[in-house]
């Protein structure tokens, strides 16, 4: 009998890092932790096989802390994953949506649905995170607080939507990364790929631009580039990026040496199939 891969992520049960793990890998046995660091750990240590780790969302932009944390975490990303967001309103049943005073959730929650809260006149209140509210109000039993969270997280905690996909954007999408202790390149030619990498350019007059000019020379698409400091040094930035393609292919290949000549520090952090979800959001030719 097959062991059932343990996933780490962070949040509890009902949150939207359990949803995708439970479309992604339908038989794993999902792993709450309290925080982002508690699920580095857990796969770090082995404790966990996976983690399933948001890293940006189409309304609120990059998840900061896993910016930070990846790479000094030692990890690898062998996998991404989307998925669209769809909050529900929730409260302890018998609740009519006359009877809420507040409603509670995480801080991008409340931000992706201001136009119901506007609605209702209700008062926001901040919580570590969505599933984390519904468990709330649910031992709470107070029918004048509402909760903000996922329909896995009303099932969990037996709770009654209110209203049901409230989110003010019908985009609002997160990208997760699956990562591991272990690198585990996608084969080249095997489909579309991502590889994503960090690096540091070297103090020099324009280092940036020279870095990335042979992305451009060589025709590779790069998809993403966030820059964030190290230890609080304003003079220390460091670039995590996402291009398409495989790191042996002839044109990322010759971009990458570029880059490293330019660079200080650099490191591969993943080569992994690109999420079909990708496609439905290709820019069309002019």
């Amino acid at each position: 009998m097959n062991k059932k891969l343990k996933i780490a992520f962070q949040g509890e049960p009902g949150a939207n890092s359990h949803i995708a793990i439970v479309e992604a890998y339908p038989d794993a046995d999902p792993m709450p932790c309290a925080t982002f660091e508690d699920a580095l750990s857990a796969i770090s240590s082995g404790e966990a096989d996976l983690g399933m780790i948001p890293i940006e969302n189409s309304v609120a932009g990059r998840v900061a802390d896993i910016h930070h944390l990846l790479p000094a975490s030692g990890l690898f990303i062998v996998g991404e994953w989307f998925l669209p967001v769809r909050h529900q309103l929730m409260a302890v049943k018998g609740t009519k949506l006359g009877d809420i005073r507040s409603v509670e959730s995480h801080v991008h929650a409340l931000g992706q649905c201001r136009r119901i809260i506007r609605k209702l006149g209700v008062r926001p209140i901040v919580a570590g995170d969505t599933a984390g509210s519904a468990r709330d109000i649910s031992e709470r039993g107070d029918k004048s607080v509402a909760a903000i969270a996922s329909r896995l997280a009303a099932d969990i905690y037996g709770l009654d939507i209110l209203a049901e996909d409230i989110e003010d954007e019908a985009h609002n999408t997160t990208r997760f990364v699956v990562l591991a202790r272990e690198a585990k390149w996608a084969e080249q030619d095997s489909g579309p790929l991502v590889t994503t990498f960090v690096f540091r350019v070297r103090n020099l007059p324009a280092a940036l631009y020279k870095a990335l000019g042979g992305f451009a020379t060589n025709g590779v698409n790069m998809t993403k580039l966030e820059s964030y400091m190290v230890d609080g040094n304003f003079f220390a930035t460091q670039f995590y990026a996402d291009v398409d393609g495989h790191p042996y292919d002839r044109g990322l290949a010759f971009a990458l040496e570029e880059l490293k000549f330019f660079s200080r520090e650099f490191r591969i952090v993943g080569v992994y199939p690109a999420h079909p979800f990708r496609a439905t959001f290709s820019e069309k030719a002019d």
